[in-house]
């Protein structure tokens, strides 16, 4: 499903149904997940020439931008002193529509196959909310769902001189770079200072050769990003 398409183009299995069709002489955008026709998405298209981009995008803006953090759980992880080790994790997608034409691009519509859930990373005076997700792990690429889930190649960096054991992971939204092909993904490391900090940010590649790189929503958005150098993990990594 994911890719650049012309107008006139639809999508439809047995969860997704969504297109671009003349109706009345306008072009209307519709979606429905399911068979939940009463949770119809309708848009009018006031443009004549364009393209629609669909490809999966950060998975923080639903029901509603709550967050700009994702905390993904895993079983721990014991890391030796001064080493690197990499994992892979599971991460929710959420999949975003686009409405393109030379000057510009516009976000038409976000929507997910998943259910959504959140935590508190942090005391709760000071602490983020974070979309949280829980995942197994993996020492290789694993196998998933192209609509609802990515990967994330997680490497693990311990600069300290003991032992640490890890069991979460916080991101900040603003350093995500998803790309997607047969499967969707993100190459992020986690550098731990000692057993209570971390900082968490992403690698601009993809998990695999081949890959196309999603359309980041704050570019759509045309929203200025001072770019960051990475998230601190300052209350704790399990």
């Amino acid at each position: 499903m994911y890719g650049v398409y012309d107008y006139d183009f639809k999508f439809e299995n047995e969860e997704i149904t969504l297109g671009v069709e003349k109706k009345g002489g306008f072009l209307k955008y519709t979606r429905w997940l399911g068979n939940c026709k009463n949770d119809i998405v309708e848009k009018i298209l006031a443009s004549d020439a364009g393209k629609i981009i669909v490809n999966p995008v950060e998975p923080l803006n639903l029901p509603k931008e709550i967050t700009n953090h994702l905390e993904i759980q895993f079983e721990p992880v014991v890391v030796e002193p001064n080493s690197f080790k990499k994992i892979y994790l599971k991460f929710p997608i959420e999949i975003g529509v686009f409405a393109a034409t030379k000057k510009s691009i516009d976000v038409l519509d976000i929507f997910s196959l998943n259910n959504q859930k959140y935590s508190l990373y942090g005391p709760p005076d000071s602490g983020v909310i974070c979309r949280w997700h829980k995942s197994d792990v993996f020492a290789d690429i694993p196998k998933t769902d192209l609509l609802r889930d990515g990967v994330i190649e997680l490497n693990i960096q311990n600069t300290s001189h003991e032992w640490v054991e890890v069991c979460r992971v916080v991101f900040e939204s603003y350093g995500m770079k998803i790309y997607y092909g047969d499967s969707v993904s993100m190459v992020a490391t986690i550098r731990i200072i000692n057993r209570m900090v971390a900082e968490t940010n992403f690698a601009n590649k993809p998990i695999k050769d081949g890959m196309k790189k999603s359309l980041e929503l704050y570019t759509a958005r045309r929203i200025p990003v001072v770019e960051r150098i990475g998230f601190l993990m300052e209350w704790g990594l399990k």
